[in-house]
């Protein structure tokens, strides 16, 4: 066994953990500070010697992220917590001990995930992701860093200006493909198969899977993909923000900073910039308008809205796995008293659907309905991250052996998925694909 890979730019360690091989922190990008805030990612230069890949890196500038509901289901650990930087486009991967040295295994699948949090918030290597399970089966699991909030998603007429492209925003996606361009370049070097990629994220990261899914930039570097409550059809979360608003929206934000131009505005700490971010974010949800840092229409990026991209079949043509969650965003108590599963399942089940239509080829659907013990949230919005990166025994609720039976059951049905485009495997119940004729949605509870 090897803990070290030479990737194009230069060697890599990494070390041992819990029967996988981890590589942490490795930079797939140029740090996006001082002149670089608000570009592009740039590729980064070579490097001698060897990159100790020993630790994970800090996150994306955000807030606060230990507070309420969401703080104590994924962040109250300090074990887990990492520092907070603009320096933050680092990827890790996990993968099986016999995948890297001289008589590696190749040609192993690999699961290129991206987190959620509203474009606003987290990272890689929250407490609740890990792939030594993914390693265990067989699968190579990379979790990437990438801007957010106004770092990720700022659009401005000085940006777009001074763009080759005269776009602006959209940093944050730029980010994940350049990610995954690094992946799709380097993955060999780790014991994977870059013609077998599967991207896959959840909220947020499901939102930007489907704008991976839509940009022409992703070329041929996607084989799969896994949309968790966050990818939808008709239905869903996704937002047509053409450049034009997103740049208004920039212009307000440019306004409360009182930066006269560009280059103010870049000289500013992240500590100057947090004042005007929160008035603008207080703004927006007092008006109604919710989240505005989001990918936006820019003839680059995205050509066109979510839905039109699926109607003119410029969608990737490859196997897809979408779901939701029984307590799910915007489900309320009243739907699922009158038997309705609320607009993500809506927009999943369509999504299956229209796949079908296009190609003759419908799409694997699923539910969570596992009711969390601990309180009253049911099967919240991201309470199945637990179940399919193994990681149960890490939760602070009084999960039983039953969870980790189904947490083992989604695990095997991701990774079959992930290897041969469908779910189903040895020892599985069967897992239909949802068809018009055959609406088959694979529900998963204890």
């Amino acid at each position: 066994m090897s803990t070290v890979v030479t990737t194009r730019k230069g060697k890599i360690k990494g070390c041992a953990e819990n029967g996988c091989l981890v590589f942490k922190g490795i930079p797939y990008a140029k740090p996006p500070v001082g002149e670089l805030r608000w570009r592009a990612p740039q590729e980064t230069e070579s490097w001698e010697g060897t990159y100790e890949a020993v630790r994970f890196s800090d996150k994306a500038v955000q807030g606060d992220q230990n507070v309420g509901f969401y703080g104590k289901e994924f962040y109250a650990d300090p074990a887990y917590d990492v520092g907070i930087s603009e320096d933050c486009l680092y990827l890790n991967i996990w993968a099986p001990e016999e995948a890297v040295g001289e008589d590696a295994k190749a040609g192993l699948p690999v699961a290129f995930w991206i987190h959620g949090g509203a474009f606003m918030s987290g990272y890689g290597s929250e407490q609740e992701f890990d792939g030594a399970a993914y390693a265990k089966r067989g699968v190579i699991l990379v979790t990437i860093n990438y801007r957010l909030n106004i770092y990720g998603f700022l659009a401005h007429p000085w940006l777009s200006k001074e763009s080759d492209k005269g776009v602006s925003g959209n940093y944050g996606i730029l980010d994940q493909i350049a990610a995954l361009k690094w992946v799709f370049e380097n993955i060999e070097a780790f014991g994977g198969e870059p013609g077998n990629i599967t991207i896959f994220g959840q909220s947020a990261g499901a939102m930007s899977v489907q704008t991976l899914l839509s940009s022409e930039l992703t070329g041929n570097m996607i084989a799969k993909a896994i949309l968790q409550s966050g990818g939808s059809y008709g239905n869903g979360i996704h937002r047509d923000m053409p450049l034009q608003e997103a740049e208004e929206y920039g212009e307000r934000f440019a306004g409360l900073t009182g930066a006269k131009d560009l280059d103010e505005l870049r000289a500013m700490s992240t500590q100057e910039l947090e004042k005007p971010f929160g008035q603008m974010m207080e703004e927006a949800f007092t008006s109604g308008k919710g989240l505005f840092l989001v990918p936006n229409i820019d003839d680059y990026v995205l050509k066109q809205g979510y839905n039109h991209i699926i109607e003119d079949k410029k969608l990737k043509h490859i196997p897809y796995l979408i779901g939701s969650t029984k307590n799910d965003i915007m489900v309320t108590k009243e739907q699922l008293a009158a038997g309705e599963k609320g607009t993500l399942y809506e927009g999943c089940m369509a999504f299956g659907h229209k796949m079908e239509q296009l190609w003759n080829e419908p799409s694997y659907v699923y539910y969570f309905s596992r009711q969390m013990p601990g309180d009253e949230e049911g099967a919240f919005h991201s309470a199945e991250l637990w179940y399919v990166f193994g990681t149960v025994k890490r939760c602070w609720r009084p999960l039983t052996e039953a969870d980790e039976q189904l947490s083992d059951r989604m695990l095997d049905y991701w990774t079959n998925f992930m290897k041969k485009g469908n779910p189903n495997g040895d020892g599985l119940p069967e897992w239909r694909a949802c068809s018009e004729a055959d609406p088959f949605v694979m529900e998963f509870d204890v």
